[in-house]
Order: C-alpha cells, then sequence, then structure tokens
C-alpha cells in the first residue's frame, strides 16, 4: 500500500462527500501481511513489483508498518519504508493518519473490508490514492471488478489504476 503519499491529510475532493469507511476494524485481525493487487499510486509507487505492507502493533498503541516492494522489476533488490500509524479515536478503527516523517501525516481510509479479512481497500478523501490489498498476491477476477465499482462510486477515476505485478517466490 501502500505509500500514502507524503501529503498531508486532506478534507473531501471538492463537491464529494467523504469517501464511507467501515463501521468497524477488529485491529488485531487486521494485523500481518496486505499484498497491493492494485492501486492509483503515489508518486513513490509508479513502478513497484512485489509490494506488501505489513501492520504490527506497537507497545504505545500506534501501528508498526512495513511497505515492502521492488522498483521497476521483480529482480531489483527490496526497498522498504516504516510509517507508523495511529488510529483515531471515534473511527471504530477505520480511520488512521500514517506518518513517514514528521510532521507530514497522510490520510489512510479503511474504505472497504470483507467479512474474513482476507480484502480491503484504502481510501483518501482527496480521491488522490488508493489501494485494493489482498491476504493473497493475487485476487479472482470478479472480486477485481467489484473493487473496481466500488472505488468508481466513491468518486475514483479507476483509469489510473495500476495492477501490481507480483511474483510467487
Amino acid at each position: 500500500m501502500s505509500v500514502l503519499g507524503l501529503g498531508a491529510c486532506g478534507g473531501a475532493k471538492e463537491g464529494l462527500p467523504p469517501v464511507p469507511r467501515v463501521a468497524q476494524v477488529d485491529l488485531p485481525r487486521f494485523m500481518g501481511d496486505w499484498y497491493v493487487i492494485a492501486s492509483i499510486p503515489s508518486f513513490l509507487e509508479k513502478d513497484t513489483y512485489d509490494a506488501v505492507e505489513s501492520y504490527a502493533p506497537r507497545p504505545d498503541g500506534r501501528i508498526q508498518t512495513t511497505f515492502r516492494y521492488r522498483q521497476g522489476g521483480h529482480e531489483q533488490p527490496i526497498k522498504t519504508m516504516h510509517p507508523i500509524g495511529t488510529v483515531k479515536p471515534g473511527t471504530g478503527n477505520a480511520l488512521w493518519d500514517m506518518q513517514f516523517f514528521w510532521p507530514i501525516q497522510a490520510e489512510y481510509v479503511i474504505s472497504y473490508l470483507n467479512d474474513d479479512y482476507s480484502q480491503t481497500i484504502v481510501a483518501r478523501n482527496a480521491r488522490d490514492l488508493v489501494w485494493i490489498m489482498a491476504r493473497t498476491p493475487s485476487i479472482p477476477e470478479a472480486d477485481y471488478q467489484a473493487h473496481l465499482a466500488r472505488i468508481k462510486a466513491m468518486g475514483y477515476d479507476t483509469g489510473q489504476l495500476r495492477k501490481v505485478p507480483h511474483l510467487d517466490r
């Protein structure tokens, strides 16, 4: 995922309501590895391969995030980023701030999460970035198409989505 851009939290895109967010996220179930299936990428993600975002609880209550990816091809070395997530109180654990470096925080909205916690959509109210993620490196085409419809209904230009290539290793 997802490098959540390096812009500050933004409000909803002009003329559009805020993106939906799930009512409740069970944080322990959400922790672990998520493969980035597709995204409207940040400038750092434009040519990523094998992208995986991992979440782990920190003793201070925040979320340690590790974003692993290869830039430019499957044979490139693995790069990592380590933003810290902070869940906003009163949001059912579905709205986070991600901090890549101080003082910049990026909005992270868990907009869709299926019942078995195997697929999710992370969005932003600015409609500039979005990620489809799953617990596996690929998902059925019908699921992908359903996610595209969800993202389009949120007000995104789905023509900007890029599928992230994954190589089983």
